[in-house]
């Protein structure tokens, strides 16, 4: 086991950031714990408790026990049964969803109508609603997968070291995170990073759409594999990126390309030139 102690500063904080990344965000102990040496104890004392004391030399005579009382024959009211808990079946979460979405005019009255949108369990667990930011004066909107540990935890898009590298590939076409709206397909961090299950992601679309439908951008660009996969269909990343498509929300129909997530990029480098390849492409349909 590595102590603490002897890792450098960049090394400490590399490992604090995978394990924020791995959902772990609070430490238990300040000192390591033998569990099993306080389970051996906490038997030992219990055995000690059902052990019969010895009696004494002087013999005691038993005593004769009690009579019991006769039973009552009142019967007690029973105790109240604690109410059940009620759970939303997911295609009436879908359609309350899509209610809501829909009776929204602006963003704001859509951001103020998610806070309080209590069908999707994602929210459970996150600590913030992660939702729409930046301006959509550029006509460009960019869409990510769902919130990460960064994002959830300062309740805004593309925070942390994904929201660094999304600043630099922006800066290479031209653009900063302040002349676009950035948003994402799901709002609340599912649990430790995982993918978002289909039905949280069917209880979630109608809110990305109507973001999109409100905001009115002349552009889309989805970034990593289960955002392309969310709009666009069942193939991968690799299959969908650098080609253009067309997505209609609210009766317009909006040209989109899908490229590699920042997180693709951080992880293996390579991806960095495909990246590249697709964002000269959205560039040339700027202005």
């Amino acid at each position: 086991m590595i102590s603490a102690n002897d890792l450098s500063r960049s090394e400490l904080a590399a490992l604090l950031a995978f394990h924020a990344e791995a959902g772990v965000e609070w430490l238990l102990e300040d000192e390591p714990v033998d569990r099993l040496a306080e389970f051996e104890a906490m038997r030992i004392r219990r055995a000690q408790s059902r052990a019969v004391p010895q009696t004494s030399a002087t013999a005691v005579e038993p005593q004769q026990p009690a009579p019991l009382a006769a039973p009552s024959r009142e019967r007690r009211p029973a105790p109240p049964a604690s109410p059940p808990v009620v759970a939303i079946p997911d295609e009436q979460a879908i359609k309350e969803a899509q209610f809501v979405a829909d009776a929204a005019r602006s963003l704001g009255e859509l951001r103020t109508a998610m806070e309080a949108f209590a069908g999707c369990n994602l929210r459970n667990s996150a600590r913030n609603l992660v939702f729409a930011e930046g301006s959509a004066a550029s006509g460009v909107m960019i869409i990510g997968p769902m919130p990460y540990a960064d994002d959830d935890r300062d309740g805004r898009p593309f925070a942390g070291r994904h929201g660094e590298m999304l600043e630099r590939m922006l800066s290479g076409i031209g653009l900063s995170r302040e002349d676009v709206l950035l948003a994402n397909a799901v709002p609340w961090r599912p649990p430790g990073n995982r993918v978002p299950s289909a039905r949280e992601a069917d209880i979630c679309r109608p809110f990305i759409e109507r973001q999109i439908a409100l905001a009115e951008p002349k552009q889309l660009l989805l970034l990593g594999n289960f955002t392309a996969r969310f709009f666009f269909g069942g193939e991968t990343i690799h299959q969908l990126r650098g080609e253009w498509r067309e997505l209609t929300f609210g009766g317009t129909r909006i040209p989109t390309l899908a490229t590699l997530h920042p997180q693709d990029l951080v992880a293996a480098p390579v991806n960095k030139r495909f990246a590249w390849l697709d964002l000269l492409a959205f560039k040339s349909r700027l202005g």
